[in-house]
């Protein structure tokens, strides 16, 4: 048998983006400013686009390269702590020794500023942690891996490892960074109170700006050649090794990216929440982020985006009823999909819109030679 061989068509991702961008770049803040939307909503959406900033880089590690990673919120947890590291420094009074000292350091009797602490008195210092450390980090995990050709399960098992023990060390005090409590009680950022509306729809509109600008780079990538050496490395790995790619390189590339994203998904969501703790950077929150990916449909992009929103907006209406159903809920949700719908939600809003009469696909087939066989029936 054969099948189709088609492609998302780039006028359909560019009307799309255009809708996002009068929707959540225009509309909702515009909403906000002039009485109809509440503030609480606002930032409740600005979380959203800031997780699906983390679901993209996801998508393009697990969706178009085939590599699972269980640990992503290590990368999305640097890049929300260094920027927290900032804004409480920069809420916190004088210490003894006449420097900022956050107020858990002088609980548990610390009254002079740790040495890594301090270069993140700068913002500017802060703002470039929270997206080349967890980019580096993600290198530096990849060179130690990829380069030894571990793969599959076993680099999957190896990441949540790691995983659980980050959130082993930012749960002692030893570390200084707020133990089970984490980092909390933001007061200002750039010395503009974050409990202002200007300023919250300053950083709504920032995230906003951000997810469209991390999406449009993503996109880049994956119709780049780059991203067609990806795609292969998902389908048939051993087979580009024969052919003579640095397949481990290109693994390397892709989660520094997928790092580099996750932190500044963090950047962004610390700020609107105002706490990040260990509990959202273990083992649970990296296993949740799969689940989004998987919902919204891997290898697509938008289901990124569609799993990460519609999941969490599910999460904030559940839990306030049944908080203790919710991780059923996910799990049973997760099972489902994986079972019936395999290709997530963009798959069955395909197959839906195929089945319209009258109604044009939303994809275009590249055009195959007659004589050509078809891509399923090639070796």
């Amino acid at each position: 048998m054969t099948r189709a061989w088609s492609t998302p068509t780039r006028d359909a991702d560019l009307l799309w983006v255009g809708a996002f961008g009068v929707v959540f770049v225009l509309g909702l803040p515009l909403a906000n400013w002039t009485g109809f939307l509440s503030d609480y909503y606002l930032n409740l959406f600005g979380k959203y686009l800031a997780l699906a900033v983390l679901a993209l880089g996801m998508d393009l590690i697990w969706g178009y390269t085939g590599v699972l990673s269980l640990g992503q919120a290590i990368f999305f947890g640097i890049g929300a702590y260094s920027i927290g590291m900032h804004m409480m420094l920069e809420g916190s009074g004088k210490g003894v020794y006449g420097e900022p000292v956050p107020d858990f350091m002088v609980w548990n009797q610390v009254y002079q500023l740790p040495l890594f602490w301090k270069p993140y008195k700068y913002v500017l210092f802060a703002l470039a942690s929270s997206v080349l450390l967890p980019a580096a980090l993600a290198a530096l995990i990849g060179l130690l891996t990829f380069r030894r050709r571990l793969r599959d399960t076993y680099f999957a098992i190896l990441t949540q490892a790691i995983a659980f023990a980050v959130w082993l060390m930012l749960n002692r005090n030893e570390m200084r960074l707020g133990g089970t409590n984490g980092l909390t009680d933001f007061k200002s950022i750039l010395g503009f109170s974050l409990s202002a509306p200007a300023t919250l729809r300053a950083l709504y509109t920032i995230t906003a700006l951000s997810l469209a600008a991390a999406f449009l780079l993503s996109r880049r990538l994956v119709r780049s050649k780059t991203g067609l050496v990806l795609q292969a490395i998902r389908d048939n790995e051993r087979r580009l090794e024969f052919l003579g790619y640095d397949v481990s390189g290109y693994k390397i590339l892709v989660f520094a990216i997928s790092g580099a994203l996750a932190g500044v998904s963090g950047l962004l969501y610390a700020p609107q929440v105002g706490i990040i703790t260990p509990s959202q950077v273990g083992v649970l929150p990296s296993l949740e982020i799969v689940i989004w990916v998987a919902f919204g449909g891997r290898g697509t992009l938008w289901g990124a985006l569609l799993g990460a929103i519609s999941i969490n907006w599910l999460r904030s209406v559940l839990t306030g009823s049944y908080p203790r159903l919710w991780p059923i809920i996910l799990g049973s949700l997760f099972v489902t999909v994986i079972l019936l719908f395999p290709q997530g939600l963009v798959g069955v809003g395909s197959r839906l819109g195929a089945l319209l009469p009258g109604r044009a696909p939303s994809v275009r087939a590249r055009a195959v030679p007659a004589h050509a066989e078809p891509p399923s029936e090639r070796i």
